[in-house]
């Protein structure tokens, strides 16, 4: 039991801390990408793919395979959750 209520209270606060700091799943504070927007895994900047002028980053090859099979869909849903996508540089 007690343990139950140690593990309630933790998620609590740590879903308190999100909304303080305005940080969700996939973004950082500023709202830029941290995780894979297909399986939510941290990201390997040397996995990426360019699209539609952002670069989208992943957390393995499978996953860029994946994106690209409904990239519109994707990129809609990252927008939605206020995730900001590097520009490609030049």
């Amino acid at each position: 039991m007690k343990k139950a209520l140690f593990v309630g209270a933790l998620c609590l606060a740590l879903s308190v801390g999100f909304l303080l700091t305005g940080c969700g799943p996939g973004e950082d504070k500023a709202g830029n990408q941290t995780t894979c927007p297909m399986d939510g895994g941290l990201i390997d900047e040397e996995i990426y793919v360019d699209y539609e002028g952002n670069r989208v980053y992943f957390c393995c090859v499978a996953c860029t395979k994946k994106f690209s099979r409904d990239a519109d869909a994707q990129m809609k849903k990252m927008a939605d959750d206020g995730v900001i996508l590097e520009v490609i540089p030049e």
